[in-house]
């Protein structure tokens, strides 16, 4: 028989706040175990929680940017379970009434465009941290991250194949970057995914057993694990067998999935309304207000790129990937009023210095208006571009102006034919037989003699007008 696959995927995503979501502990990655902490994140009797309005407002974000209906109204439950990262003993999350609902997500695959509809967007908050490392032969409790406010997202079963639950999960990823309520960074666990997985015949309209992997920290591995569940799955069908609920850990190490435990039911939590706190409300204006204000979402600018700037694809998806690059290219053809040129320089050099130097381009250290101008003086021919280049770095180094740099560093093109033609001259009697073989019409050398100029001119002499005038010279 032929099997599909259905994948589903929850993903938690933790809000940039700098405190807790009902609490004021601070947020914070990377402290010492348990020094953000109170008696609201520690469970304590009497401890009551309350609401940080800066949460709500990243969620409310959250659920708009994923085309979600956004409730004026939604209510907090406690879903009940014991383990030891979890204080209460209960989490505070939404359940029946979440905050948004009936989203969708659309993505490229290799195929074409796809889409994910988003089921629900609800709150709740994180559980603490277990680690395995710091004492021999034990593990110890970290509730730094208790009570750190995430919003779950939830799809539709719509996933049919572990490359498109990656692809979905990119593109998810980059709008949550680009309407800034999370960094999304899977290290530190700002953005975490789980896979519902089953299996049933081609073309059947009832969903089969899943299960649910889990302890993945990254996107190829949540496709390489869904591959192997998958591969599982259908070798226990084929041979008649029957699939079991339950949740499977992911280990990435040996590449493989294990059993964790029996899969919970909905029933099993125990889900009723948070007796301390009362339902969640937002204004009808204050969401229409966080609507207006949400920027361009990646596709409708990666396609703007296109029909306005004349842009191909490829081009276009390269410097839409974060808003930050999108933001710097547009400064960029603003000031120089050339898209192609800007783009060239943008994903070439610039990208070139900075991932040497191991900077995000939010961080750049040169300005638009400079490198927009640093570019007009290569396209007037005061630069050549690998002297450009060489001014590219002592902007980012230094500061200052490019014209400035140019003319005190001595890096102005050098473009007289009585200069550039002494300096060909030179070349072809130091190289005869290249030159000869150019003359015979091997165009091909003619690389290597212009490459030998622009050496022996320290990079000032005009590569076109060097063309030129080798062929001139060398034409029988």
């Amino acid at each position: 028989m032929s099997w599909e696959a259905v994948i589903g995927i929850e993903v938690h995503v933790q809000l940039r706040t700098a405190r807790k979501l009902f609490c004021g502990d601070a947020v914070e990655f990377g402290s010492a175990p348990n020094v953000h902490v109170c008696p609201v994140c520690l469970g304590l009797p009497g401890a009551l929680p309350a609401i940080n309005p800066e949460a709500v407002a990243l969620a409310v974000r959250t659920g708009l940017a994923l085309g979600c209906t956004v409730y004026e109204e939604s209510v907090w439950s406690r879903k009940n379970y014991f383990y030891p990262d979890l204080p209460k003993g209960y989490q505070i999350t939404q359940y029946d009434r979440p905050l948004g609902t009936d989203g969708v997500v659309a993505f490229d695959t290799a195929t074409g465009d796809a889409s994910v509809r988003i089921r629900r967007v609800h709150m709740e908050e994180d559980a603490g941290k277990l680690l395995h490392d710091r004492v021999p032969h034990a593990t110890v409790v970290d509730l730094n991250r208790a009570g750190t406010p995430l919003v779950e997202i939830v799809t539709e079963p719509d996933l049919r194949s572990p490359e498109d639950a990656r692809a979905f999960l990119g593109a998810l990823k980059q709008t949550l970057e680009y309407v800034s309520v999370s960094d999304c960074n899977m290290e530190e666990g700002s953005l975490r995914a789980d896979a519902n997985i089953s299996m049933r015949p081609v073309g059947a309209k009832t969903l089969g057993v899943k299960t649910e992997i889990k302890n993945v920290n990254s996107f190829s591995g949540i496709e390489r694990a869904l591959h192997i569940e998958i591969a599982r799955q259908t070798e226990i069908l084929d041979g008649g067998g029957v699939i079991e609920q339950q949740t499977l850990l992911w280990d990435d190490h040996r590449n493989e999935v294990r059993p964790m435990r029996s899969k919970e039911g909905r029933h099993d939590y125990r889900y009723f309304p948070e007796p301390d706190l009362p339902p969640l409300r937002v204004t009808r204006e204050s969401i229409e207000q966080a609507r207006s204000e949400l920027p361009e979402l990646p596709r409708p600018r990666r396609a703007r790129f296109q029909a306005v700037f004349g842009l191909t694809l490829y081009d276009a998806d390269v410097l839409t990937q974060s808003a930050a690059t999108a933001d710097y290219f547009e400064a960029v053809t603003e000031r120089l009023g050339d898209a192609k040129l800007a783009s060239n320089w943008v994903m070439g050099p610039l990208r070139a210095l900075l991932n040497h130097r191991g900077v995000d381009i939010a961080s750049c250290p040169v300005l638009p208006a400079a490198l927009s101008d640093l570019i007009g003086l290569v396209r007037d021919g005061t630069v050549s571009d690998s002297s450009a280049k060489k001014v590219l770095g002592i902007l980012a180094d230094e500061g200052g102006e490019p014209a400035d740099i140019i003319e005190a560093r001595g890096f102005v093109q050098v473009r007289d034919d009585a200069q550039l033609s002494r300096w060909v001259e030179e070349v072809i009697e130091a190289h005869p037989e290249e030159a000869e073989r150019l003359r015979r019409g091997e165009t091909q050398i003619g690389g290597f003699l212009v490459g030998q100029v622009m050496r022996r001119s320290r990079g000032q002499a005009d590569p076109k007008k060097v063309n030129e005038l080798l062929l001139g010279w060398l034409a029988p």
